[in-house]
């Protein structure tokens, strides 16, 4: 059967909400762990244990670890950016509080300079560096709403940053108690990434969790063969994979990916914007369904949605559509 995952927020935090999403076929969720700790997703987690004893099912718990993932820093409040216009970077810390400025880490400010392209948020904003002094000023190609720790990739540079942060030990070492059942470790590109998560989970005796490993670039399609044998699960994460790459590259991507799990006997997770227009309505595109049922038809073994239910109007309504069309698919694999 294949699994089915949501993601954690704000629109779905009540019990009796995620006990609805379970009923329509969902068996699992993510906890987003980018923007803080087990302890602070507390309250989320406990409704979500509620929710599973109601309809009395043993619910997969995954937790989404910072990584390697370059992310900017805290801000005081959102932050429009307007196309055409200027955009300040600084380093973080240096000028926390001021507004209106995206603060990086220093080894991020060091890696941009004039001329160099910056993608935000996935990729939905973009900025391209103007010219570069105690601040980076950058003029806006894609504007939108820039949230607090949201992703950022410097097209055509690889930013080296540690396998795992501080925060990611500590949700280790606190994840067994939570009840989480298994780990998503960011940006894997080599087999060494995943020998240190595991041996992480070894010294906190949580041998048994499964590690979903998440392709996110170029790299990782290229050494998937050398660390598949360390994950138990290979995740297809079109949204960072997708800014590695021009968009008409990515099905490609996704199909070579497929092709090498199913070869290999890996089970694979398909997830980014399965169902992304329902984030505002009650019912998806025809061009959703299909992706959605062409993904398992390849064979994926799960599926995942992620502001659909996390911050999105119809989280319910998500699951059903998300497991109605996979139950399609199911038939003809």
């Amino acid at each position: 059967m294949t699994e089915i995952f949501g993601t954690f927020g704000p629109a779905c935090a009540q019990a009796d909400l995620i006990e609805r999403m379970f009923l329509e076929g969902m068996t699992g969720m993510r906890l987003n762990l980018s923007h803080g700790g087990l302890k602070e997703s507390e309250p989320l987690i406990n409704s979500f244990m509620q929710a599973a004893q109601r309809v009395g099912i043993r619910a997969d718990l995954l937790i989404d670890m910072q990584g390697p993932e370059i992310r900017i820093g805290g801000l005081q409040k959102p932050l429009q950016l307007e196309e055409s216009q200027e955009a300040v970077f600084v380093i973080e810390h240096m000028e926390q509080r001021k507004d209106g400025v995206i603060p990086v880490a220093e080894h991020v400010f060091s890696a941009l300079e004039p001329g160099s392209h910056v993608l935000l948020d996935d990729g939905k904003l973009e900025l391209a560096v103007a010219e570069k002094g105690e601040q980076v000023r950058a003029k806006v190609l894609r504007g939108g709403t820039l949230y607090a720790r949201k992703s950022l990739k410097v097209l055509g540079r690889q930013i080296q940053a540690p396998v795992m942060t501080a925060q990611d030990l500590e949700n280790i070492r606190l994840a067994k108690d939570y009840g989480v059942t298994a780990l998503m470790q960011p940006f894997v590109t080599e087999k060494e990434q995943l020998l240190t998560v595991k041996n992480k989970l070894r010294q906190n005796g949580m041998d048994q969790f499964r590690i979903f490993a998440k392709i996110e670039n170029r790299q990782g399609i290229r050494n998937i063969r050398d660390f598949l044998p360390l994950a138990d699960m290979i995740v297809i994460a079109r949204g960072d994979l997708g800014n590695d790459m021009p968009l008409w590259e990515l099905p490609a991507a996704q199909k070579e990916l497929s092709d090498i799990c199913n070869s290999q006997g890996k089970p694979f997770l398909v997830v980014t914007e399965l169902l992304a227009s329902m984030t505002q309505r009650p019912y998806p595109t025809r061009a959703e369904v299909s992706d959605i049922f062409h993904a398992v038809t390849d064979g994926a073994a799960a599926v995942m949605v992620t502001n659909e239910t996390a911050v999105g109007k119809y989280p319910v309504q998500v699951i059903r559509y998300l497991k109605k069309t996979v139950e399609e698919a199911e038939k003809y694999r």
